[in-house]
């Protein structure tokens, strides 16, 4: 236990050595020619209807260990197209096995916002991640003190990028509202012992006023927990239990859309249109009855424009061999 409570502590002074050398190697004079501003606003992203996603990009984690295997940041990326309204991507290398070029793989694939996941000291590192292409940033008030984050959403704005300002007390809490913070991420894991508590959100979020934006961050691994959750905040960063699913892509509309079927599908382009919305499996009705009965002709047709969607078949009083015969 005397270990997970040192982590974070660990983290910081680990990365303050590491910013001062890179600040050494590159003045920050020479990292703000290379930062133009973004035009790609987080905040603007999470502003829209409904619950909304950052989809995190992550190998590895202090809690967790080795995450994900067969680690490859485009097919995390394509994974996450359509789905995520943001893109996390971890780009601290000790702890993590993060990186800038993860960042800039994603970038290649995907034009949403991508938050820079790292554990920012100094706004040195907010050039940085915008110099890499980073469009937000990520200002945790257990490691950083008020003057210091305030400095840091300073040197965001004028990158245009947004901040988005974790807590995971009452007493950060505080100190974020008293910031000029309107994204605000409580964090349901103490970092200091890297406990998870869904509570935490549930606890903190009904304090943050309306004109900000609160996003539940750690520990949200189901759709249940979103619909659990989705009454408190505005929305949610997931990482671990999606980058640890053996399809991706499933696990997020799985997440993001629950598990949604489409029926009644007849032409093609009804499927490739559900399967574009976020639909988890489509829906071909074989009864006889029915206005909407497809073909065994027709579905094949249907079934072939949409490739990713897994379908169901709908029988009424049809014979054993005629369902077997279809589903082949």
């Amino acid at each position: 236990m005397a270990e997970q409570t040192n982590v974070l502590a660990r983290i910081v002074e680990r990365k303050r050595a590491d910013v001062a050398e890179r600040e050494r190697r590159t003045p920050l004079a020479d990292l703000r020619a290379k930062a133009p501003p973004t035009s790609r606003s987080l905040r603007r992203a999470l502003s829209a209807p409904g619950a909304r996603f950052i989809l995190e990009c992550k190998k590895a984690s202090p809690s967790e260990g080795l995450i994900r295997q067969d680690f490859d940041p485009h097919a995390v990326a394509a994974a996450y197209y359509g789905v995520a309204d943001a893109v996390s991507v971890l780009t601290d290398e000790p702890f993590f096995q993060g990186s800038f070029a993860i960042l800039q793989a994603v970038r290649e694939v995907l034009d949403v916002p991508i938050l820079c996941k790292d554990f920012v000291v100094t706004p040195y590192q907010v050039v940085e991640a915008r110099a890499h292409g980073a469009d937000a940033i990520l200002l945790m008030l257990s490691v950083l003190d008020d003057a210091t984050a305030l400095v840091c959403l300073g040197a965001a704005e004028a990158l245009g990028m947004d901040c988005l300002v974790e807590v995971h007390d009452e007493a950060e809490l505080d100190r974020a509202l008293a910031l000029p913070a309107p994204v605000i991420g409580v964090n349901n894991r103490d970092l200091k012992t890297l406990k998870v508590d869904l509570a935490v959100s549930e606890r903190l979020a009904p304090r943050v006023p309306r004109d900000r934006i609160v996003i539940a961050e750690s520990g949200v691994e189901s759709r249940a927990h979103v619909e659990r959750l989705a009454r408190s905040v505005d929305g949610f960063l997931v990482g671990t239990s999606l980058m640890r699913s053996p399809d991706i892509a499933d696990a997020a509309r799985a997440l993001v859309n629950g598990r949604v079927k489409v029926c009644g599908l007849t032409r093609p382009g009804d499927s490739r249109e559900a399967e574009r919305l976020g639909a988890r499996f489509g829906g071909l009705v074989f009864a006889e009855a029915s206005p909407r009965r497809v073909t065994r002709e027709q579905a094949e047709v249907v079934m072939a424009t949409a490739a990713g969607l897994p379908f169901a078949g709908v029988f009424l009083n049809q014979s054993v061999d005629f369902v077997a015969e279809t589903a082949r």
